[in-house]
């Protein structure tokens, strides 16, 4: 049997009866009709294409015939057997070599050249190449393995709430069209949506001119080393460690697409910069509280974090762009033996996470940081430290850019309807990696699963997966690579194309 029969579908395995490749979602919440990060639903155009739009129309019928026999075998079934696979499967940041072993698998047994590219023991990336006939662009499809939590209770509580619920588990379950389980939706579902495409194009093996990358990185959360047995002794685990490895190792393309939650095409995000505040206090006894000199830097860290978080309620008007609403929250704050409450410590830590607008500077964010804080100490009358000690700069890709544009084209053909940017967004991704690398890069995902018979927290949105809006994604996947790698690329300048009445504005006014 092979490794990849044992590990769940057969790559070979076609299912019949599935999802029409023209059907967008029948019955129910239509999964496309919502966005991520919290912006109006009535951003969306509704009511079918509109006439003057390319979405419309004007596809090539030849283009349109090979995207049929490569999306045929892509049923909702088939990606239902692929996230079952992957999601049961725990790949926590820095122990994602097991899930690469199974999907650099997959890839051979579909016929890209491919491999499982360990940075460490524990760590690894899966990447496979598909080879064109030559003269064309490469386009990399690139999705993260990682997830957020671990599944482990002795790691995840009490943080994660005061029990592991079943979608925190790296356990697969079906619910009608949904699958939960931990990352089951991000990055999980993304990733399978990549693994199904990559599959079919296998087997289907389009005239492609271009070679086409499918790769899946490991350390894409934003996370610091999991100081835990059997993980790795490494800091540098999470942040995009395993797309920064993959490109060093020479796995660059002309293009690249990461499949990330979102329902929109997005051609920039946010960066993010880490701080630690450190609050000064005096180390005392209980007993002396009266007799000696005493500030508990405990109690001044809760009016320090009290005016941070008015503060950076009050910061995205200040650097918001077309797309972009950089947010901030305070993540952490230690201070004390929980051993020993006798005592109050010399000091407490306060560490939180800044998002920056593409354009913004580390310096620059820090510098903003420090202004405020350095009022705050005056008039607190203590001395606040403050040190970057994390920095991932925002990036963007051209609007103008030919991924752009083609995969704006690609959404709007599989959705009939015109692409609207989407406002306010404050995530970042290893899109950050791609494009500092030099990858023009566009992000396009999957809107949160949302239904009346659960609560879409965030963890629950992190942990479900509708299979509806994967075979969706995946259409959208399939064009933007028929259009890149095979030649045509779709996503031409048009008057009336919707990026040509957006501004790349990027607001840094402290």
């Amino acid at each position: 049997m092979s490794a990849a029969a044992e590990q769940g579908a057969d790559p070979g395995n076609r299912v019949e009866g599935g999802a029409d490749p023209g059907n967008r979602v029948e019955g129910g919440a239509d999964p496309g009709n919502r966005v991520e990060g919290g912006a109006d639903p009535g951003n969306r155009v509704e009511g079918g294409a509109d006439p003057g739009n390319p979405a419309a129309g004007g596809a090539d019928p030849e283009t349109e015939a090979v995207l049929a026999r490569l999306l045929a075998p892509v049923t909702e079934n088939r990606l239902r057997q692929a996230v079952h696979a992957v999601t049961d499967v725990a790949s926590p940041t820095g122990r994602e070599a097991p899930l690469a072993h199974l999907l650099a698998a997959r890839l051979s047994a579909a016929g890209f050249a491919a491999t499982a590219q360990h940075l460490d023991a524990h760590q690894a990336n899966a990447v496979g190449r598909l080879r064109g006939h030559g003269g064309g662009e490469d386009l990399m499809l690139y999705a993260p393995i990682d997830t957020l939590t671990t599944g482990e209770e002795g790691i995840d509580l009490p943080w994660i709430g005061d029990r592991l619920r079943p979608d925190m588990l790296p356990r697969a379950q079906d619910d009608g069209p949904f699958v939960s389980g931990l990352g089951a939706g991000n990055p999980k579902g993304h990733a399978a949506c990549l693994l199904v495409l990559a599959e079919a194009l296998g087997e289907v093996r389009p005239a492609l001119a271009g070679d086409v990358v499918v790769a899946f990185g490991a350390g894409g959360m934003p996370t610091n080393a999991i100081e835990a047995p059997g993980y790795p002794a490494r800091a540098n685990t999470g942040h995009g460690v395993g797309c920064s490895f993959l490109l060093e190792r020479g796995w660059h393309t002309d293009h690249a697409v990461i499949a990330k939650p979102g329902d929109f095409i997005a051609h920039e995000e946010v960066g993010l910069c880490w701080f630690e505040i450190t609050v000064p206090g005096v180390h005392t006894y209980v007993g002396s509280r009266h007799r000696l000199p005493y500030r508990n830097p405990v109690a001044t860290a809760a009016e320090v974090v009290t005016r941070i978080e008015a503060w950076l309620a009050d910061r995205p008007a200040r650097h918001r762009t077309a797309t972009a609403a950089p947010q901030g929250v305070i993540g952490s704050i230690a201070g004390g033996w929980e051993r020993m409450l006798a005592v109050t410590p010399a000091s407490c830590r306060i560490r939180l996470d800044l998002r920056t607008a593409p354009g913004t500077t580390p310096m620059a964010a820090k510098r903003e940081l420090a202004a405020f804080t350095a009022r705050l100490s005056a008039e607190l009358d203590v001395e606040l430290g403050t040190e970057l000690v994390l920095a991932i700069p925002g990036t963007s890709t051209p609007l103008d850019a030919p991924i752009v544009r083609t995969a704006v084209t690609a959404w709007e053909r599989t959705a009939g309807t015109p692409h609207r940017a989407v406002a306010d967004n404050s995530g970042a991704t290893d899109a950050n990696i791609l494009r500092s690398r030099g990858i023009p890069t566009a992000r396009v995902g999957m809107p949160k699963a949302a239904s009346d018979g659960f609560v879409t927290d965030f963890a629950r949105g992190m942990n479900t997966v509708d299979v509806r809006a994967m075979r969706r994604l995946c259409e959208v996947l399939a064009r933007i690579t028929l259009a890149t790698a095979g030649g045509e690329r779709v996503g031409q300048p048009a008057a009336h194309h919707p990026y040509d009445r957006e501004k790349d504005r990027h607001a840094t006014t402290p």
